[in-house]
């Protein structure tokens, strides 16, 4: 990709949308994109953003283990996790509910009381309605059973869907995200950030090294994994062999698993074979 002409990234880039997790990930990185996006779908005009890591950024302390499309730090200290979803192939809620955790852990100091715990909202931007109500936005609140009364336990949940056009700014927002181009007086910093990622050199150049990175990773992974049967395989059968000597010892499969950390039922497994040959 470094031998690209700007002409060539440009075709590269052209028919990625907001909505696309890469291009998103480079968009999101801009804390006035995010303040803007945050203040529609929050309803709070007054919103400030003061910071943002994004998963390729050198900051991001998570590693992978938590999609990181936008974590946004606002003005009140209160943090906002925004991530966008293109596919219906997962248990979304539940992928919420590990994100969060994962980042209320971080952010929280050793030692902190919980009633400092921070305070997250995690918005969730998805290509389908997950809920499947006909709504655009989804707020999704802990309530009391009994009572119905709702329950603050500082996470804010809210999914937001570019499917349904509900009239609202959210739904005018949300199209946007299935745009390649967006030309919208009601949202200027969208638009400006569209056209810097689309046209400008610095803009092109960036979302390209970006999805650089990913390819790279997705072919290291698809190395590492043929590499990983391959030695799995060779393993078991070390674990094997080294249970087999000790049966033919006489050693019982309780000490066995005391000595090498195996697990009682591959021991046992082994002893059925009744392998005491191997020397």
């Amino acid at each position: 990709m470094a031998t690209l002409s700007l002409e060539e990234k440009r075709k590269k880039v052209q028919d990625l949308r907001p909505i696309d997790d890469v291009f998103f990930e480079v968009l999101a990185d801009d804390t006035d994109f995010c303040q803007e996006i945050l203040r529609v779908i929050l309803e709070d005009e007054n919103l400030t953003v003061t910071d943002v890591i994004v998963q390729s950024s050198s900051r991001n302390l998570y590693g992978r283990s938590v999609r990181l499309d936008a974590l946004c730090t606002l003005g009140n200290g209160k943090k906002a996790n925004i991530e966008v979803q293109r596919f219906h192939n997962d248990d979304h809620a539940k992928r919420v509910r590990f994100n969060a955790s994962v980042i209320t852990a971080k952010e929280s100091q050793t030692g902190t009381a919980f009633e400092d715990s921070p305070e997250l909202y995690v918005v969730y931007i998805s290509e389908f309605d997950i809920w499947g109500k006909g709504f655009t936005t989804y707020h999704i609140d802990n309530v009391i059973r009994e009572t119905g009364e709702a329950v603050d336990d500082g996470l804010k949940r809210v999914f937001v869907n570019t499917v349904v056009n509900d009239g609202t700014d959210i739904a005018s927002l949300m199209s946007c995200f299935t745009q390649k181009i967006v030309e919208s007086s009601k949202f200027p910093v969208f638009t400006r950030r569209m056209r810097k990622l689309k046209e400008e050199e610095g803009g092109v150049t960036a979302v390209c090294d970006v999805m650089k990175k990913y390819e790279q990773i997705a072919r290291s992974e698809g190395h590492a994994e043929g590499h990983a049967e391959g030695h799995a395989e060779g393993r078991a059968e070390e674990r094997r062999n080294t249970i087999c000597k000790m049966l033919s010892r006489g050693k019982t499969p309780e000490e066995i698993a005391d000595f090498c950390g195996y697990d009682i039922a591959e021991i046992k497994a082994v002893e059925d074979t009744l392998c005491t040959t191997v020397s």
